[in-house]
Formats: structure tokens, C-alpha cells, sequence
């Protein structure tokens, strides 16, 4: 049961004032499920995408139900995720792997784990694009992933 925003006293969930204070009560703030309910997929496949945080839309739909019959959209989110998964694989395995090498071998390796991370970023910014452009862009190996993965769970 909800409480008044100002006195704290209990109120109905569909009351506009608070019976003790008269405050006027908010109207119930939307959750995310709401949010994922009312976004469109164009939306949503586009925020996949987004430079380093896109993992955390692509869990959100592919764990809801609205976009659970949506290959388009679920691919989207597969993909990105796929996207960020290697993002962490030259971040966290090449470059440790990289930074014990002796010194003229490590330097030249470092510089290129940053051109890697480089490249992913601009992929992101590509997907962005062909995304928000209502193009379905098959990356070469994360693109087949992405496939098998929404065949899978149908």
C-alpha cells in the first residue's frame, strides 16, 4: 500500500490527496517495465548499440516479454552483446597478456590492443547507424552468433 509524498500516512493506491495532510498525491511513476513496453523496436535494437553500456539494454530485452517474439529486435540484442563480450576479451585477456612481454615488444603490442578497442568503438558507431537506419547489418562472425542464438530459442 502506497504513503503520502508529504506525511507518510497511508493512502489508496488511486487517491489524488492524502485524507490526513491534503497533499496532492504524484502520479505513480512508470517502471521499467513500463518503459520497455511503450519503447518502440527501432529504439530499442539502437540502444544495443551504445559505446560500452549497450550490454545492459541487450539483457533487459532479451529477459522481456514484449520483444520475446521479435527476431529483429532479439538479434539486435544478441549482437550488441556479443559486441561488448569482445570488447572485454581485448581489454581483459590481450591486454594483461600483452603488458608481461619484454619492453619493445610490449610497447608495439599495447598500441595495438588500443587500436583493436578503437576499431570495436567504431563498429559500435557503424551499428549505430545502420541500426537507426532501419538496416539489418550482419557482423561477420558475431552476425552468425547472433542468428543461432535466436533460432535457439524459439
Amino acid at each position: 500500500m502506497p504513503y503520502c509524498c508529504k506525511c507518510g500516512n497511508q493512502v489508496g493506491e488511486k487517491d489524488v490527496y492524502c485524507g490526513k495532510c491534503g497533499a496532492n498525491q504524484a502520479a505513480p511513476h512508470s517502471g521499467s517495465a513500463d518503459f520497455l513496453n511503450n519503447i518502440p523496436a527501432r529504439t530499442a535494437s539502437v540502444l544495443c548499440y551504445t559505446p560500452v553500456v549497450g550490454w545492459i539494454p541487450c539483457v533487459a530485452i532479451l529477459a522481456t516479454e514484449r520483444f520475446r517474439h521479435d527476431r529483429q529486435t532479439r538479434f539486435h540484442a544478441f549482437q550488441g552483446l556479443y559486441l561488448f563480450v569482445v570488447w572485454l576479451m581485448v581489454g581483459m585477456v590481450l591486454s594483461p597478456i600483452f603488458s608481461h612481454l619484454p619492453f619493445p615488444a610490449s610497447y608495439f603490442h599495447r598500441g595495438s590492443v588500443d587500436i583493436l578497442k578503437m576499431a570495436i568503438f567504431g563498429i559500435w558507431i557503424f551499428m549505430l547507424i545502420k541500426t537507426s537506419q532501419d538496416q539489418l547489418f550482419k557482423l561477420p562472425v558475431l552476425g552468425e552468433l547472433a542468428d543461432r542464438s535466436v533460432a535457439e530459442q524459439r
